[in-house]
């Protein structure tokens, strides 16, 4: 896989992560700051490395669910493996500008 595929995967994944939102926050997981990584090797493995807003987060198996079946439906993807961590922990210091205005932050 070349560079420039290996970019267009990466910016695809950024694309589809935004249309990933917690249930009960009107902000994608993107734009919230819960994506730490996105890791994307040569044979089409990609790996999102992500937190939750708690670690008790009552929809942390959908957010996961859905963001795996959002990323293998990318062209060029093989397998996807979305990790949970907790370390750092999510702050609201981590929302884009847009998120914390859309919720009031700002």
């Amino acid at each position: 896989m070349t560079q420039e595929e290996k970019l267009k995967i990466e910016e695809r994944a950024v694309d589809l992560l935004k249309t990933v939102y917690d249930p009960e926050i009107p902000v994608d997981i993107y734009n919230l700051g819960l994506i730490y990584g996105i890791d994307l090797d040569d044979e089409g493995n990609l790996t999102v490395t992500m937190t939750l807003t708690a670690p008790s987060c009552p929809a942390a198996e959908f957010l996961v669910e859905d963001t795996r079946i959002k990323l293998e439906s990318i062209e060029g993807v093989r397998n996807v493996d979305v990790q949970i961590v907790f370390e750092p922990e999510w702050t609201k210091d981590m929302m884009s500008e847009e998120a914390k205005l859309d919720l009031g932050f700002l």
